[in-house]
């Protein structure tokens, strides 16, 4: 049986197999590609999400590197060797135009206690991840386990748990999280952490815990569709236990959605640990925060812009970087998407 080029083309957008008797060559352009490739090969295609998928891994290069990093600079977060000379003795601000820019100071340094705002950018970013990406996944695996069971088993255990992600929806969560941080700020030790380790603890807490139920509702609409399908049918007549469906049959559909939403939650939890800084309860010197820095920076907005430019374009890309590619990633996993 021969097959012309229009044929093979068919072939292959129908991700069949061709004839047995095709010569190798041909079989192999006819070979049917996984939903996986077809994903990567769509989000390839997007060059803006490929450049936000890049500078996402830049930036985390950076975090994961920022001691060599800053010791290949020259300077530290904390280090003022060169203060006396770069800042006016008279105003404690930093010579020269655009706040001390140079070769030896990229971004400048900062007024009054003249640290390079460089080095404080790395640490802040390091900082501004560690707390993003933790908050995140608290959230991802509470979101899933409460929203896979509310979804799969229906009823009143649906009912309860549906009442409870909307309860946290409605909760005042900056408010609760202001409230507790300066309550922790007067507490020596809780659960073994004490000092910056508990600061980060509460934060990481605020902000997953009560960001669950946004993850939560979106994985309990896709299993109300997804119990139903045949497949999950035919599990049960097999006897699969329902931890096993859920593990085996549902969790594995729910990957696309919850990708998405977690390169989409990120920069939310990083804005929301830079605002916490920002407010002065988030954390506190010596660590350095990108919303702190913006917090300190603010002092000096009319007599030096500069110092709130540097920290602000870091976390202005960075958050960028995470919505263009999930933006991207929600187009290649869409099979009715046109891009």
């Amino acid at each position: 049986m021969s097959t012309s080029a229009g044929d093979t083309t068919l072939v292959t957008d129908l991700g069949g197999h061709g004839d047995p008797g095709l010569d190798p060559a041909v079989a192999a352009e006819i070979r049917g590609r996984s939903l996986r490739a077809i994903a990567w090969r769509r989000l390839r295609r997007d060059r803006v999400a490929m450049g936000g998928g890049v500078l996402i891994i830049v930036f985390a290069l950076v975090a994961i590197f920022a001691g060599p990093i800053t010791t290949w600079y020259g300077k530290k977060p904390g280090d003022r060797p060169w203060s006396s000379k770069l800042l006016d003795p008279a105003t404690l601000m930093p010579h020269g135009n655009f706040g001390g820019v140079s070769g030896a100071h990229w971004f400048g340094i900062t007024p009054s206690l003249g640290y390079d705002i460089f080095s404080e950018a790395v640490y802040g970013l390091r900082t501004s991840l560690i707390i993003g990406l933790l908050a995140t996944l608290l959230s991802l695996i509470l979101g899933l386990l409460v929203g896979t069971l509310a979804g799969y088993f229906g009823g009143f255990t649906d009912t309860v748990l549906s009442r409870g992600m909307d309860m946290f929806l409605s909760f005042p969560v900056l408010l609760f999280a202001i409230s507790l941080l300066t309550v922790f700020s007067i507490v020596d030790s809780f659960a073994g952490l004490s000092g910056t380790p508990l600061k980060f603890g509460v934060i990481i807490f605020v902000l997953g815990f009560f960001g669950y139920a946004y993850i939560g509702r979106i994985v309990r609409g896709q299993v109300l569709s997804i119990r139903e399908n045949d497949y999950i049918s035919a599990a049960r007549s097999l006897g699969a236990s329902n931890t096993r469906i859920m593990a085996r049959e549902v969790l594995p559909n729910l990957m696309g959605p919850v990708l998405v939403w977690t390169t989409l939650i990120i920069p939310v939890n990083i804005l929301g640990e830079a605002g916490l800084s920002y407010l002065g309860v988030g954390i506190q010197p010596p660590t350095v925060s990108l919303g702190g820095m913006l917090s300190d920076a603010g002092t000096y907005i009319y007599v030096d812009p500069a110092y709130l430019f540097f920290p602000g374009l870091v976390i202005f890309v960075l958050v960028l970087s995470f919505n263009l590619f999930g933006d991207g990633l929600r187009d290649a996993l869409d099979p009715k998407s046109i891009r």
